[in-house]
């Protein structure tokens, strides 16, 4: 992928993720996303950072729970998968969340994302 095609596919990923929390859990959690950096700050004092990584073309993560990531994006998943444990960004961060909240995260896969109709 050059660099354009990671820069479009990592900033739509960060904004929908920003959506998505925004909308689930915007009120138990500060949620921003700044200059390709998104940021989530829990009630305990703890934060997220999920941010692009151009020239790697990767996401990293620093989680509170699980620390660092680092996930780059699988054609064939369409995913973000963490380049370690082979966890998918999205799924990590709905079930962190999720905990964190108290309440679902926004994150978890619609019907549709899991193949059902």
């Amino acid at each position: 992928m050059d660099e354009a095609g990671f820069l479009s596919l990592a900033n739509a990923t960060l904004a929908d993720m920003m959506e998505r929390l925004d909308a689930a859990v915007g009120d138990v959690m500060d949620i921003d996303l700044q200059d390709g950096v998104l940021t989530i700050e829990i009630d305990d004092g703890g934060q997220y950072v999920v941010n692009k990584q151009a020239p790697m073309q990767q996401i990293w993560v620093s989680s509170p729970v699980s620390g660092a990531g680092h996930f780059d994006y699988d054609r064939d998943r369409e995913a973000w998968i963490n380049s370690r444990s082979g966890a998918e960004l999205i799924n990590l961060l709905a079930e962190e969340i999720s905990s964190a909240a108290g309440q679902p995260s926004g994150l978890e896969p619609s019907e549709s994302e899991r193949g059902h109709t």
